[in-house]
């Protein structure tokens, strides 16, 4: 007897499946080619032009009300400008256009935001080229410049620079990432695979790295390992902090040179007089910073890469880059600049102050704190000039001052661990003796820092996790600061 197989209608609670179409994506209304770049007065600028962002809803953003969204997460623009944009159907959820600022947004959704942009200005020096072959372009990457589209800057990118100088159908593949202020050596690869090989070297710690930074004051001499955990604090803002609780970080620096001032940093003249006033002296006074005197050229050695990691270690050793607009920055972090902090918990006000940078008041380092500088730089720095886009009515910025295109770090030299490529630059320009003063000029036997790691033997990391509710005393560099 043959058996038969039938199928049954499906029960009363069951009911068929509905395919469900997938979010829709606006796209960006024009691509302009070629690039709308000008060069003026030594900045590279694209004329504003259209765009749409597209992203998928961030696990953190699940359940959220999309103008909450907007006005905690982004910094580009005030919530003003994100309530009317959403209202208006600039911004949109699934191609539509929500029925109120207070629409939620659920997991898959995809939000989508056209609006008149406006990239700020770069340097408009050349990205220069260390080394080329058929697999890899090993390039000099120009401060102030950031890697990849992101933000404020898309046109205005290493990654974009490159393919309009090379063509449209060229896609540079980054291996390692610069910060946007930080200048020097950096690998693009002309294909994946060859972007992959790299990259895994550089992600196995199979390279060593070497930078150079010009910092405040005497930096100590000899061999100094700084091992703070390194922590972020505002992902919204880009800030770490040196913290006990964060991830591991080892930098070893090495001092290359000390230039002393030509006066005294308090304000003595060379015969031994003060010439300050009484409101001067009363200001230095407060001022930390000030009893700092001259600067270094400090060689760096980073053994792992967490963010902003040597700008963070300088500073906790008292001795932050000169002209770092965040960690030399007395505003924000007061007039010790957090050095040797690694306990605090002021990090809210910390926030607060760094947020206020850049719109109402120019951010400036320190070494641009002093009162003829700072009404210099007022001027001349880059911050919110009241006026309005006659097409979006978008809050307009003046241009980038020189202090804000870069900071005193640069990626001088990166090379195989087993010997197989080596790539280095020339000194920049800021790390020279300045004129009247002697000092080394290139990379010597005795100032090359590179073998340190050799020398210092295989530095292990912890990589057990803290227990949450156990204290544990942070670790401290070889070197501690006097006081």
């Amino acid at each position: 007897m043959a058996l038969a197989t039938v199928k049954l209608p499906p029960t009363p609670d069951e009911s068929p499946e509905v395919f469900v179409d997938p979010p829709k994506i606006i796209t960006t209304p024009c691509d302009p080619w070629p690039r709308p770049y000008h060069l003026e007065d030594g900045l590279r600028k694209v004329l504003p032009y259209h765009f749409t962002y597209n992203t998928y809803c961030k696990q953190r953003w699940r359940g959220r009300e999309i103008l909450d969204i907007f006005a905690t997460e982004f910094r580009d623009r005030p919530q003003e400008y994100y309530k009317d944009a959403i209202e208006c159907g600039r911004v949109v959820i699934n191609g539509q256009k929500v029925s109120s600022t207070h629409a939620i947004v659920k997991n898959g959704d995809v939000i989508s935001h056209t609006l008149h942009r406006h990239e700020p200005p770069v340097t408009a020096q050349p990205i220069g080229i260390v080394h080329e072959d058929n697999d890899m372009i090993v390039i000099n990457k120009p401060a102030g410049v950031p890697v990849h589209p992101a933000g404020r800057y898309n046109y205005n990118s290493i990654v974009e620079i490159m393919r309009a100088e090379r063509g449209h159908g060229w896609n540079p593949l980054p291996c390692n990432r610069l910060d946007r202020l930080t200048s020097g050596i950096m690998f693009v690869g002309k294909h994946a695979k060859a972007a992959e090989k790299l990259t895994n070297q550089i992600m196995a710690r199979t390279v060593k790295k070497e930078y150079v930074a010009r910092v405040i004051g005497n930096f100590p001499d000899g061999d100094l390992i700084c091992d703070q955990p390194v922590m972020q604090i505002s992902p919204k803002l880009g800030l770490n902090r040196a913290r006990a609780s964060g991830k591991d970080a080892k930098t070893i620096f090495r001092r290359l040179a000390y230039y002393p001032p030509v006066t005294a940093t308090n304000g003595a003249q060379p015969n031994g007089l003060d010439n300050r006033s009484e409101r001067e002296r009363e200001r230095d006074s407060k001022m930390e910073w000030k009893a700092k005197k001259g600067y270094s050229i400090v060689r760096c050695l980073p053994l792992t890469g967490r963010t902003h990691q040597i700008r963070v270690h300088l500073q906790f050793l008292g001795h932050p880059i000169s002209n770092d607009p965040i960690y030399c920055n007395q505003r924000v972090f007061g007039p010790s600049l957090a050095a040797g902090d690694a306990l605090s918990d002021d990090d809210e006000d910390i926030i607060s102050r760094l947020s206020k940078m850049g719109k109402s008041e120019a951010a400036e380092a320190m070494a641009y704190h002093d009162e003829m500088m700072e009404e210099y730089n007022k001027r001349k720095a880059e911050k919110m000039t009241g006026e309005l886009c006659a097409v979006c009515d978008t809050p307009l910025y003046s241009d980038p001052g020189p202090q804000e295109l870069g900071i005193y770090l640069h990626a001088r030299r990166y090379a195989c661990q087993d010997g197989n490529w080596d790539y280095q630059t020339p000194l920049p320009v800021w790390a020279l003796p300045p004129p009247g003063m002697d000092g080394p000029a290139d990379s010597t036997t005795e100032t090359d820092p590179m073998a340190l790691v050799d020398e210092v033997g295989e530095l292990k990391l912890d990589t057990t996790k803290p227990n949450p509710n156990e204290y544990t005393e942070p670790s401290r560099p070889l070197w501690v600061m006097p006081g």
